[in-house]
């Protein structure tokens, strides 16, 4: 006897549940990997105070990154100057990286978009490509000379760090830009040239006015791949963890001093349990950015 065709399932339903499956499960794993990432940090890098007993307002707030045991048991841990380089070099890259990236931006899509589609956008795209080291390798060889011939010191510093991230972050907040003032509808545009605006009156009115949240945005990105950048800004940096006295300073930032130490110590230990403890402030921040970006988007997402 066949089976009713009315109450048997059909190939197409059990590849729509097939499918289904696949996704829950797909996103499982990935809350999965999170929530485990976020635990195994979070665990490490909180035994410094729990452990150790470090002083979290001390960690925090002093500059001395000396992870041996004073008299009367006591340490002298401090992350400030390294927190603070940090601050400083993404700032002053994103300051550099993001008028030439809306520069670029209004270029390709406003001014020559036939041209800029066709030669600057891969241009941008093949920037996004390159490795990290190859701009470590870049700032080492070319760039640190430089900054040492003309502004003296040893040439490593704020400075050089700054100009690597800069360039290593223009393609990204370039390409973010373009897309973001694309998705200006055109008709508004048209109108504008319909009320008698100039192609300036037009960038900066309508499509930089209405693209203004998104391009917030592409620079948040930048900054958010700046902060943790680390294998450039090591080769650039300098690695001494002080508080930078100038731009041509050497220093160390929080990835730098991540990349430098964490194969040299002993799991366990103040001086690796330290180390988490960066690896937990740069998650933290890292968290902040994406919270920063949704509630720059949220609004969009409501329209």
């Amino acid at each position: 006897m066949e089976p009713n065709p009315l109450f048997t399932r059909s190939k197409e339903i059990r590849q729509d549940n097939w499918g289904r499956w696949l996704c829950y499960i797909s996103v499982s794993i990935l809350l999965l990997l999170v929530v485990t990432i976020i635990y195994f940090i979070s665990s490490k890098g909180i035994q410094t105070f729990t452990k150790n007993h470090v002083s979290v307002w001390s960690f925090l707030t002093t500059a001395d990154w000396n992870t041996g045991t004073l008299s009367g048991g006591k340490t002298d841990l401090g992350a400030l100057a390294l927190m603070t380089t940090s601050f400083v070099t993404t700032m002053l890259a994103a300051a550099l990286a993001t008028p030439l990236a809306f520069v670029i931006g209004i270029y390709v899509v406003a001014l020559q978009p036939k041209f800029g589609q066709k030669f600057v956008q891969p241009i941008i795209e093949l920037l996004l490509g390159i490795p990290s080291v190859v701009y470590g390798f870049i700032g080492l060889t070319v760039l640190v000379p430089i900054i040492r011939q003309h502004f003296g010191g040893t040439g490593f510093g704020i400075l050089a760090g700054a100009l690597i991230l800069a360039l290593m972050i223009l393609p990204t907040i370039t390409s973010l830009a373009i897309e973001s003032m694309r998705s200006v509808d055109p008709s508004y545009q048209k109108f504008a040239y319909t009320l008698g605006c100039t192609r300036w009156q037009v960038i900066y009115h309508v499509i930089l006015r209405i693209s203004a949240k998104k391009l917030v945005v592409a620079v948040i990105y930048g900054v958010a791949r700046a902060f943790g950048e680390a294998l450039a800004v090591q080769m650039v940096i300098g690695n001494t963890v002080q508080m930078a006295t100038s731009l041509v300073s050497p220093t160390a930032t929080l990835t730098s001093k991540l990349t430098t130490d964490i194969g040299n110590t002993i799991d366990g230990t103040l001086p690796n349990n330290a180390l988490w403890t960066l690896a937990l402030i740069l998650l933290l921040i890292s968290l902040a950015f994406n919270l920063i970006v949704k509630g720059f988007t949220k609004g969009d997402r409501a329209a």
